[in-house]
């Protein structure tokens, strides 16, 4: 369950990284944190994940590219994927959902509605 489950989270800012490696450290998931999705990618070579969670405006390779190429690697294509973003709309949203991710968040997240749509992704 919980205690097992390794997630990689995707995000260019060190606060954002914080707060989501802590709150999910509350819930007793171990995370790794990279600022890049050149690195996300390099990190699901290195090792096997529960699932990913993008913040869509990265640097370079953005969230959206970032899923995509997950979903389209064999290897890695069955992997929960869930966006989050500071810029939300309903076009962005829509974007995300349909490349690829299995959930969507506005930042700033709300931690029990983030912890129970995790747990119901990877659980699936």
């Amino acid at each position: 369950m919980a205690n097992s489950w390794h997630i990689l989270v995707v995000e260019d800012e060190p606060d954002g990284q914080m707060v989501v490696s802590r709150l999910l450290k509350n819930f007793n998931i171990t995370t790794d944190a990279v600022g890049t999705g050149e690195d996300a990618l390099a990190a699901l070579q290195s090792r096997a994940y529960t699932a990913a969670i993008v913040d869509l405006a990265l640097p370079g390779m953005d969230g959206l590219e970032v899923v995509q190429t997950i979903k389209e690697n064999p290897d890695t294509a069955a992997l929960p994927c869930i966006a989050m973003t500071a810029y939300h709309t309903s076009k962005v949203k829509e974007q995300a959902l349909e490349a690829g991710f299995d959930a969507y968040f506005s930042k700033p997240l709300d931690d029990t509605a983030f912890i129970r749509e995790i747990e119901r992704i990877v659980s699936n």
